[in-house]
């Protein structure tokens, strides 16, 4: 029986300092030996957002101590790694350097192979880590700083079909949490106020709702809710604006996956309609069941990664080396970090948005 791949991934690009050592089975399938992942909500809490100093610094004083944990609990030892992937962007760049540096001296240190991982390529792959997933496939990537949807067609071959013009929805949710007075992060708190909320009080804007394809803007969205918000007196005007914003959202994500559903079918050869929805947002319970239906109306299978793999972890980044560990595709030691990094390397940017689209 052939030696499996051991591979290191650390993760850094924001505020969770991350480290996960995974394998394969005989078949192939991936298993996560260990996934930790340190948040920084304290160090950031009182400011209302991720502060990228104390973020940086916060690495810094964890990285060491979270690789060692998950060499660890991987029941692993040091010498037996076979490769150590690293995120190099996108990201803030003091976040992204702490990792990217560890995860080099370490390489250099076993004389292992290095590879830089694109965040996002991390996310795209995450469903990989408990579902067969075969090429291609339909992408919706939700988080607090990426919106859009790629035609995935393989390991690095990404088509990006629709993004967001302005904010993340991720942003948007936290946004929104802030104006209604929930700490940091409250964005997955959204979720929780808008049941006891009626989603029919408050009518909000659907930025670019019948125009421009599947791309994606949450903009005009967050200013309605600043607007709302300053004449709001009580608790359940709180829940009904809560649950106005869920219910906007599920309707935009409805039609605008479904123009992404024409678009992806136009430029493949189906054998199968396969849609994965992956990042921080995908952990919403009301998203994933309006996508999951919506999936079962078009003939789609839907994929998700499990919650713990839906924000920021580094099981995700060793997944992306240890796909490319087997195709040995490995990168150079000065590989530098990219706090900005598409996967669809043909996307331009988009005149005055200051998005790439």
């Amino acid at each position: 029986m052939s030696k499996k791949p051991l591979i290191l991934g650390i993760e850094s690009s924001c505020d969770e300092t991350a480290a996960s050592i995974i394998t394969e089975n005989e078949q192939g399938i991936p298993i996560v030996l260990s996934n930790v992942v340190s948040s920084q909500v304290d160090v950031h809490k009182e400011f209302g957002g991720v502060v990228p100093e104390l973020a940086a610094r916060s690495h810094m004083e964890k990285i060491d101590w979270i690789v060692k944990k998950a060499i660890d609990d991987s029941g692993k030892k040091i010498e037996e790694i076979n490769a150590v992937a690293s995120t190099a962007g996108p990201g803030l760049i003091v976040c992204l350097s702490v990792g990217l540096s560890f995860g080099k001296a370490f390489a250099s240190a076993l004389e292992k192979p290095f590879i830089a991982v694109n965040h996002l390529e991390g996310h795209a792959l995450s469903p990989k880590l408990n579902s067969e997933l075969n090429y291609p496939y339909l992408l919706l990537l939700i988080s607090g700083g990426h919106s859009q949807y790629l035609n995935v067609q393989g390991l690095g071959k990404y088509q990006r079909l629709g993004t967001t013009i302005d904010d993340a929805l991720g942003e948007a949710f936290d946004k929104t949490a802030k104006l209604l007075g929930i700490e940091f992060p409250g964005g997955p708190q959204i979720e929780i106020l808008a049941e006891k909320g009626n989603p029919n009080k408050y009518d909000l804007p659907k930025p670019i709702f019948n125009k421009g394809g599947c791309n994606l803007s949450f903009a005009g969205l967050k200013t309605a809710i600043l607007r709302i918000t300053k004449d709001i007196k009580t608790d359940q005007e709180k829940f009904d604006l809560a649950a106005s914003f869920q219910k906007t959202v599920e309707q935009i994500l409805y039609k605008k996956t479904k123009i992404a559903f024409s678009e992806f079918e136009k430029q493949n050869d189906l054998k199968e309609k396969v849609f994965v929805v992956a990042g921080g947002v995908a952990a919403n319970k009301r998203i994933r069941s309006m996508l999951i239906n919506l999936c079962n109306e078009e003939n789609y299978q839907s994929l998700f990664p499990p919650i713990e793999f839906c924000g920021d972890n580094a099981a995700m980044i060793a997944m992306v080396g240890l796909e490319k560990f087997k195709l040995k595709q490995f990168d150079n030691l000065d590989h530098p970090a990219k706090p900005r990094w598409s996967l669809d390397e043909k996307a331009v940017f988009l005149k005055g948005a200051g998005v790439q689209f």
